[in-house]
């Protein structure tokens, strides 16, 4: 074989532009596809816009709405009347004398029209109840858009605090590395530098693990972000913002005031109250009998020809059945229907005064922080490490540095977050802002 057939052919110039072009339009198709969305540049945010395309987008909205939509066509169901009903007979008559010959016969047919009326305000109760089943369904529709603002906004502060705790697990780890490499490049003299290089790189490992723990909870939170507000689940996102919680706390007994007025549950059981005192009326409504009116028209050619017209009343007999255990089995469901309200108030008061309780300590204990703690923190932690470096300080104590400026930073962001978290409970509870009430 010539060794010149085994050296490799040049490619056309041609066939090379229409690989590259290929290239280019595969990778422009990657971008577009869902799939491809970790390639994309993350959409940043800022919390209070993540808040809005949450409650615009979410799509369990739709289920509400429908519920509510569900209702109102109850509700015209309600008022409308029964169809009328229409009947109609026809046959033959004959017609002859007694032991005698037939005088004639003839076709006999009858029409006639039926229409149900119920008995004065039944209707009427029906109306109430059904306009009570849309006052609950809107009122499902308000609750949930609260929770899911309460969700959205507790998980997008919680991936600014994981991300925090993410850089500075991270800078604390690179300290460690970068001294680790320093220490790795002498020759040591003896135990104690030999136990030091193992002690950094014991803490390197413990900060990664830190750093990696704290990464994984900021892309669950994300998910979870993605999802409540209609986007795929690995669509990639950026919250930015800062973890400020307001100092304002309305009085205990203003909180439980307007909990008691505007709390979404006690309403719902105050509406769903009054729907069972509308039952109770209905069911001792129904004990007397509908009346149903049939004006019919009948004609009979026989011997002779006869038109009748007339009208037909019918309405049953309440002998047996005299709704008794229908008026009894409401009348318990509206006794149902006020424990549960009663139960909710106090449950209502219970998480009320609970949250408020503990909001109020973990103000008090924000307020004793002096302002740029965390920064003040993060200075000590460099000049531990900018001094060790020069062997002024110990491995023990900058160590202790790192550990403490991470432990500390944490507390500070899991105080702001427990805080964040009774306000949007307590605003829950309240069914209102806190900054509203006064």
């Amino acid at each position: 074989m010539n060794a010149c057939n085994l050296q490799p052919r040049a490619l056309p110039r041609g066939f090379i532009v229409t690989l590259l072009a290929c290239w280019i339009a595969g990778a422009a198709r990657a971008q577009d596809h869902p799939g491809g969305s970790f390639l994309s540049a993350p959409a940043t945010v800022s919390v209070e816009e993540l808040v809005q395309q949450v409650q615009r987008s979410n799509p369990e909205l739709d289920f509400y709405r429908a519920e509510i939509a569900a209702a109102r066509a109850g509700r015209k169901a309600a008022g409308r009347w029964e169809n009328p009903e229409v009947s109609a007979e026809l046959g033959s008559k004959r017609v002859w004398e007694r032991h005698g010959p037939a005088l004639g016969d003839g076709l006999v047919w009858s029409v006639a029209v039926a229409q149900p009326f119920e008995w004065p305000g039944r209707i009427a109760l029906r109306k109430a109840i059904a306009d009570r089943q849309i006052e609950m369904a809107e009122l499902g529709l308000e609750q949930f858009q609260a929770a899911l603002t309460s969700r959205a906004r507790s998980l997008a502060y919680a991936v600014l605090a994981a991300r925090l705790r993410a850089d500075a697990a991270q800078e604390v780890a690179a300290r460690c590395r970068a001294v680790l490499d320093v220490l790795v490049q002498r020759e040591p003299a003896g135990v104690a530098p030999l136990l030091e290089q193992r002690i950094l790189e014991a803490d390197s490992i413990t900060l990664n693990r830190r750093a990696t723990e704290a990464e994984r909870e900021v892309q669950s939170a994300l998910l979870e972000l993605n999802q409540l507000r209609g986007q795929p689940a690995g669509a990639p996102l950026k919250v930015v913002g800062q973890i400020v919680v307001p100092t304002n706390l309305p009085p205990l007994a203003r909180l439980l005031e307007v909990a008691l007025t505007n709390n979404f549950e006690i309403r719902q059981r105050q509406v769903e109250l009054a729907q069972q005192g509308f039952q109770v009326r209905l069911a001792q409504n129904e004990r007397y009998p509908r009346v149903t009116l049939a004006p019919f028209y009948a004609t009979e050619k026989a011997n002779d020809e006869q038109r009748i017209v007339g009208v037909g009343v019918s309405l049953p007999l309440p002998l047996w059945n005299r709704n008794q255990d229908a008026v009894a089995l409401a009348t318990a469901r509206q006794q149902q229907a006020e424990a549960s309200l009663q139960v909710m108030c106090r449950a209502v008061e219970r998480q009320v005064t609970e949250h408020a309780l503990a909001l109020a300590t973990r103000l008090a204990e924000i307020a004793r922080w002096r302002p740029g703690a965390q920064a003040e923190l993060r200075a000590a932690a460099e000049l531990a490490d900018r001094h060790y470096r020069l062997g002024a300080v110990p491995l023990a104590t900058y160590l202790e540095m790192q550990r403490q400026y991470l432990e500390a930073l944490e507390a500070l962001l899991a105080t702001q977050r427990e805080a964040w978290e009774h306000r949007q409970q307590l605003e829950l509870l309240a069914g209102r802002p806190l900054e509203g009430i006064e």
